[in-house]
């Protein structure tokens, strides 16, 4: 066994990282400036500081499209400077990788390809799916288990994984994630108060306020008059927020409430029994728990920390003989086809 073992959760926005040797998590967005479309200014959090604040000349671009790898060369390249920072990658490690559900075997293999061809030189690269990390992050016994329903909120997806008998019987990634909410946000503030703002500014809102009934509240933000083009600050109430939030978040119940109707009733029992179940970062809006009760009719808990429960999940694989086997390398006979 390698003596440094490290577990990736890389999300739209968000890189997280277990290390086995510092028993520690950490993040680092996911993110880099480009400069004049050639050369790469900044990676990580530095580039994303400069998100919506970077002069002429410099863009800040995601390496990650709706869950999967886009810019394979700029993703490897983030991966390897992160290297080189004070939490270095040792080299000959072994990586365990969270992987999205449904999406096909070629866009999964991008992401063992990130790894096991980059400067880390990995001893070993398995990878796991991440409703099963999710699983395993909740303290949930996905070998006895009858249904278990996640829902994951990313950046730019949301994954639905149904879980049964120690593996995922049903998935489905639906495209409604964090910057869905932020841009349904900025569009009703346009069309509302002829004011512009920013992703950032949106996705303010949106942690302060999310979908909690409460018409009380207001928050002042920076924009910009669309009728005097002049810099301004006004006043944004929660009833807006929720009401831009509601519209996207319908998809999701929808494919929820399909997602249910598809499965077994054996298994539907159980997760109307059991309850579904929500992680990642887009899990912590207020209000949101409760209004997928309503809606849906079946007790929601949310995770204790919500955003890194897959590398949580990551380290107890990693820290299991028993759970490890969860995880697999795509070099066995089964993936031959693509070498």
């Amino acid at each position: 066994m390698a003596k440094h073992i490290y577990g990736l959760d890389l999300g739209s926005y968000e890189i997280k990282v277990y290390d086995k040797k510092q028993d520690t998590i950490w993040k680092e967005k996911n993110a880099i400036a480009v400069k004049n479309d050639k050369e790469i200014f900044a990676v990580g959090d530095d580039a994303y500081r400069m998100y919506e604040k970077s002069p002429t000349g410099i863009q800040v671009a995601f390496p990650m499209k709706e869950g999967v790898i886009s810019r394979f060369n700029d993703m490897q390249y983030l991966l390897q400077n992160l290297l080189k920072k004070e939490r270095r990658f040792a080299r000959g490690a072994e990586y365990v990788i969270a992987v999205p559900t449904d999406v096909t075997e070629v866009e999964k293999k991008a992401f063992f390809d990130l790894v096991i061809h980059s400067t880390a030189r990995a001893k070993e690269v398995n990878i796991v799916e991440r409703g099963i990390a999710d699983a395993i992050g909740l303290n949930l016994d996905i070998e006895n288990t009858k249904g278990i329903l996640i829902a994951n909120f990313g950046g730019e997806t949301t994954e639905l994984s149904v879980i049964s008998g120690g593996g995922i019987v049903f998935n489905r990634l639906v495209k409604v994630g964090g910057i869905t909410f932020d841009q349904a946000i900025a569009t009703l503030v346009h069309y509302n108060h002829d004011f512009l703002i920013g992703r950032l500014t949106s996705e303010t809102l949106r942690k302060k306020f999310g979908v909690v009934i409460d018409d009380s509240s207001f928050l002042t933000v920076a924009g910009r008059d669309l009728i005097t083009g002049l810099p301004q600050r006004r006043e944004i109430s929660s009833t807006l927020v929720r009401v831009a939030i509601q519209e996207p978040l319908k998809d999701c119940l929808r494919a929820i409430q399909s997602l249910l109707d598809r499965i077994p009733p054996e298994i539907r029992k159980a997760i109307y029994k059991n309850g579904i179940f929500l992680t990642g970062g887009g899990a912590c809006l207020p209000g949101l728990d409760e209004h997928m009760e309503n809606a849906l009719g079946i007790t929601v808990h949310t995770a204790i920390e919500p955003d890194i429960c897959a590398v949580t999940g990551l380290k107890q694989i990693i820290m299991s003989k028993e759970l490890k086997k969860l995880a697999y390398s795509m070099l066995n006979e089964s993936y031959r086809w693509m070498r």
